[in-house]
């Protein structure tokens, strides 16, 4: 009879049979060591399409006309959506998709914190390079025109390039008839612990109404029916 130390010494050569596991015990075994792997991989892709999808503009509704405000402080929600309706209200459908959207930008560019002026500098100046915003509420037209060059005459023509005088290419909002008559409430915000009021109206008083001109064959979106609502805006325009 062989010895416990020989038996020791043989051991290995005979080998117990290697565990077979079934598919469920498989999967389960997988599932273990790879559960976190594949969390962090569907958060990653969800991000990534979260970020493509809003890049592309997929699932956001398509403005038919951007307007951009250009002022030294934003215009509070209430005054920036009655705005928005009182474009939409003159317009058309002109992308097709059932409903007339305008969308508003704001950029304070006089703003008196420096950080926000230049962030709103740079974004202006990327819609004007890509030609979203075919309107243009100014709090100044004079030094918009001397910085950007982005504006036409009233008459649809484009002044000379070394031209930086925005003459007769702006009207005030209180020359036009059709923007004194846009329903704007008032506007509230909360400011801690109490509540601003005000009025819209005032507010827009003070703008002046320009649009986009064109030196190259890029334009902004429909810019035929963007001339059809500046010519409703300013209709009955004393100049």
């Amino acid at each position: 009879m062989a010895s416990a130390y020989l038996r020791w010494l043989h051991q290995d050569e005979n080998p117990e049979p290697p565990l077979i596991l079934t598919p469920a015990q498989k999967r389960k075994n997988w599932w273990d060591y790879h559960k976190w792997h594949v969390a962090f991989s569907v958060a990653a892709l969800a991000i990534a399409g979260n970020l493509l999808w809003s890049a592309l503009g997929l699932g956001t509704p398509l403005p038919d006309y951007q307007v951009a405000y250009v002022g030294s402080n934003s215009l509070p929600e209430d005054t920036a959506a009655g705005l928005e309706q009182g474009f939409a209200a003159l317009g058309e459908d002109l992308n097709g998709d059932g409903k007339v959207l305008v969308k508003l930008h704001q950029y304070t560019v006089s703003h008196t914190d420096t950080s926000v002026a230049t962030a709103a500098a740079a974004s202006l100046m990327g819609d004007i390079l890509a030609c979203e915003s075919h309107f243009f509420l100014l709090e100044n037209p004079e030094q918009f025109q001397k910085e950007y060059h982005a504006l036409r005459r009233l008459d649809g023509s484009l002044p000379q390039e070394d031209i930086c005088s925005a003459e007769g290419m702006y009207l005030a909002w209180t020359q036009c008839p059709v923007l004194i008559r846009f329903a704007l409430k008032d506007y509230s915000y909360p400011v801690i612990g109490r509540t601003v009021t005000g009025s819209s109206r005032e507010l827009t008083s003070g703008l002046y109404l320009a649009r986009r001109g064109f030196r190259t064959e890029q334009t902004t979106a429909y810019p035929e029916g963007c001339d059809l609502l500046w010519a409703r805006l300013t209709e009955g325009a004393s100049i």
